[in-house]
């Protein structure tokens, strides 16, 4: 018997996702967190990117988080969350104000060794290139994570400071335990992108640890949790590529 994670040939189901993590600027984490989201003592940005299924197909996606705070409930503000699948991301974006938004994905392992990248209008702004270093670890840890997401519409119209749906916070409470790790020795490489602007509104600091992940969701929960003062968030409601990047930085309209 083993205590690896077994996946059927060509199975979407059970794949391990990459989780990168690396430090920033505690002040860039705060300048991204719209008023009513508090920053935390932690300054580290965790990208993971995945692929599960959706819509019986596989979604590649990538996602980005930064701590935050919200009613004193610890948990991550999804900056966003980029997938290679049309049908998911407006209901999404509509329904429960999840930041997706279109972005090509690219994550395979071939024996030890792990490859992914993120390309978003004509840029690949994300690359990884490592090796896994060990065997996958059982851990059996339990967890509950929240992730807040902003759910808002401006008016119809474009009246300034006007909307049709003010902007409240959704809250994303999922559980689960780990299953696996593994720990990877490589690169993470983020590149200059005005759609996509790590490098200056998230830089990095030091360079990124890497996982491949295994979890067992036991449950999600997604719920309206409250609003946010309106004209304080006005400055946040522009975005790019239906991120929560801010729309002003040089994003192309």
């Amino acid at each position: 018997m083993t205590d690896q994670p077994l996946v059927r040939p060509a199975a979407i189901t059970g794949w391990p996702k990459l989780v990168l993590n690396y430090p920033t600027d505690p002040d860039c984490i705060a300048a991204l967190l719209p008023p009513g989201l508090e920053p935390t003592s932690n300054s580290t940005v965790q990208i993971s990117i995945y692929c599960v299924p959706v819509h019986g197909e596989p979604e590649f996606g990538v996602s980005t988080k930064i701590p935050a705070t919200y009613n004193g409930t610890a948990g991550n503000y999804t900056l966003g969350i980029g997938i290679d699948q049309e049908a998911a991301i407006f209901i999404s974006r509509e329904t429960n104000g999840q930041p997706k938004f279109p972005c090509q994905v690219r994550l395979f392992r071939l024996e030890d060794q792990i490859h992914a990248s993120c390309t978003h209008q004509g840029t690949t702004f994300l690359r990884f290139e490592g090796n896994v270093t060990g065997a996958p670890e059982p851990t059996g840890e339990e967890f509950e994570e929240n992730e807040w997401w902003i759910k808002s519409s401006r008016a119809v119209g474009g009246k300034e400071r006007s909307y049709d749906f003010a902007p409240h916070v959704v809250r994303v409470r999922t559980n689960g335990s780990t299953t696996h790790t593994e720990t990877l020795d490589g690169t993470l490489t983020l590149t200059e992108s005005s759609w996509d602007p790590y490098t200056e509104l998230l830089p990095m600091l030091a360079p990124a640890t890497a996982e491949l992940v295994t979890n067992r969701h036991t449950g999600r929960e997604i719920t309206l949790e409250g609003p946010l003062d309106p004209e304080a968030f006005w400055p946040f409601a522009d975005t790019i590529g239906g991120s929560r990047w801010p729309g002003t930085r040089g994003g192309p309209r």
